[in-house]
């Protein structure tokens, strides 16, 4: 979501490279990315991602797009109807140059489209061929729940994946969503393992946001500041990455290896902006936690299991 915005072409190929020299082979992206950008821009993400699948093969990825958010110029190019999901999805096909979403996934909950709606066209774009599996993103439990039991009723094609945020600073989904998903068999990519660079350790409170970072950046800054930019979570992090220094690894890799460790989680899903900033996350995947700090870091951070207020 960083590139096309965030990053320039050259800097978000060298990033795609290096991820997939170190066997990364799931990308995630979404038809109203770069993140923070302006109408303009929206869109280009998966533009620059169709040009490099070119360059690695198509079938040697697992692509993921999303459809929710504004990604035209009309007021209904927006929301989960029938009608913005079929006009997406060619745009997205057109934009990543390829004939099929290995999985497509609605971006948010939309309140106003009945689900039924929404999983009829998706049911349509599995059985054309043009989608292979269905997912959703920031929904919450009981519409994960009602979903997965409307598909059953219409006989229609059914999420396999959810996507949500979770991190050591937001764990609110532990006590609903992730039994539910284990019991459903429901792979489960969170975003924001590092909370959207808050857990590098590198930003100070004191500072004001860090000029270049997702707490800056276009009409995504206000969004993140409201996440994480309170001075408790900046305390929490100070004692988090006292742990990480004690354990002999960065806290980076400490953090993407806690969410790894949840039995539930398959895969947390990585960004950057640059393509050095791959390599703490990457070092997760061949260090897990060992129980004994897994569960210090469990009650380090409990307070975050809990619903999140906002300022």
């Amino acid at each position: 979501m960083t590139f096309g915005y965030q990053c320039d072409e050259p800097t978000s190929v060298s990033i795609l490279n290096t991820a997939f020299e170190n066997g990364v082979t799931f990308i995630d992206t979404a038809d109203a990315y770069p993140l923070g950008g302006p109408r303009e821009v929206l869109g280009s993400t998966e533009e620059i991602l169709g040009r490099w699948l070119a360059t690695v093969g198509r079938d040697n990825v697992i692509l993921a797009t999303k459809c929710y958010y504004p990604s035209g110029p009309n007021r209904w190019d927006f929301g989960s109807s029938r009608k913005n999901i079929m006009r997406a999805i060619d745009a997205s096909l057109r934009r990543l140059d390829t004939d099929y979403i290995d999985l497509y996934q609605l971006h948010s909950w939309d309140a106003d489209t009945p689900i039924d709606e929404s999983l009829g066209a998706l049911d349509d774009l599995v059985r054309s061929g043009k989608v292979r599996y269905i997912g959703c993103s920031n929904f919450v439990a009981y519409q994960i729940a009602r979903s997965l039991g409307r598909s059953e009723v219409l006989r229609a094609a059914s999420f396999v994946s959810v996507q949500p945020r979770y991190n050591l600073l937001y764990r609110e989904i532990e006590r609903e969503m992730l039994p539910m998903c284990l019991s459903e068999r429901l792979a489960v990519i969170p975003y924001n393992p590092i909370a959207g660079g808050m857990l590098s350790g590198k930003h100070r409170f004191d500072d004001g946001p860090t000029q270049g970072s997702r707490f800056t950046l276009g009409n995504a800054a206000e969004r993140y500041q409201g996440r994480y930019w309170r001075e408790s979570l900046f305390n929490t992090v100070a004692d988090l990455k006292a742990v990480a220094d004690e354990a002999g690894m960065s806290l980076v890799q400490m953090s993407v290896a806690w969410t790894l460790a949840n039995p539930a989680i398959t895969a947390p899903i990585i960004g950057a902006s640059r393509p050095e900033q791959l390599a703490e996350s990457l070092a997760a995947a061949s260090a897990p936690l060992d129980a004994e700090l897994k569960a210090k870091l469990d009650s380090m951070t409990a307070q975050y299991r809990l619903v999140e207020i906002s300022r």
